[in-house]
């Protein structure tokens, strides 16, 4: 399997690589600073590029089965790349022949009754809202979309911490997921091993899915 990984250098994204690097996959990580994805792998090759500049990285995905954005707006302080990116992807992607891709989404969207999301409730974070809302709108940027790409938004647990890799998950819809104690939780590991199944399974495409234990 040969992937190309935007956002490496996040925690979500390191699990990724660390998850597609474990199953032998051929994976191209694009990533603006280099100096600051230090895994070594043979099958690893990391390329410079930007996310919104589709020069820098087009070539490089050329011939992936899949591509996976695990993206964030935090470092440079712009939610609204998030939904821009989530179009850019999308606009370009068939370019070169990739019809395949896998976003990390948000669990502020997710609904806790019928019309009801997560983000809705009054003690959702302040700190979280606007990330929450940004995702909430390039969920609603792939449901539009006419590009011929068939893609996945995977939304996580409520919570999403370092923890085991049990290779045990449980997937779903729009609904927030939640374990007998009502709790909504998943490891990244486990998050990552969930997200590279829907390339192998080759299931889930152009729906909206979560995933927790």
């Amino acid at each position: 399997m040969k992937i190309a990984l935007f956002g490496a250098t996040g925690h979500i994204g390191h699990g990724i690589l660390d998850e597609a690097l474990s199953r032998g996959y051929q994976v191209t990580a694009i990533v603006r600073d280099a100096s600051r994805l230090t895994t070594q792998n043979p099958k690893l090759t990391v390329v410079t590029g930007d996310v919104a500049k589709p020069d820098t990285w087009l070539e490089a995905v050329r011939g992936a089965d899949a591509v996976v954005a695990s993206l964030s707006p935090r470092r440079d302080s712009n939610p609204e790349s998030i939904p821009a990116n989530a179009k850019r992807l999308l606009d370009n992607l068939p370019q070169v022949g990739v019809t395949r891709l896998l976003w990390v989404g948000g669990a502020g969207s997710l609904e806790t009754a019928p019309g009801v999301r997560v983000m809705d409730d009054p003690n959702f974070p302040a700190a979280w809202k606007t990330e929450a809302t940004v995702q909430g709108e390039a969920l609603d940027a792939f449901r539009a979309s006419k590009a011929a790409v068939e893609w996945t938004y995977i939304s996580p647990a409520a919570m999403i911490e370092d923890g085991a890799r049990t290779g045990h998950y449980r997937v779903g819809g729009d609904q927030l997921l939640v374990d007998a104690h009502g709790k909504s939780h998943i490891s990244v590991a486990d998050y990552a091993v969930a997200l590279l199944d829907r390339i192998e399974k080759n299931d889930a495409r152009r729906q909206r899915i979560t995933v927790a234990y």
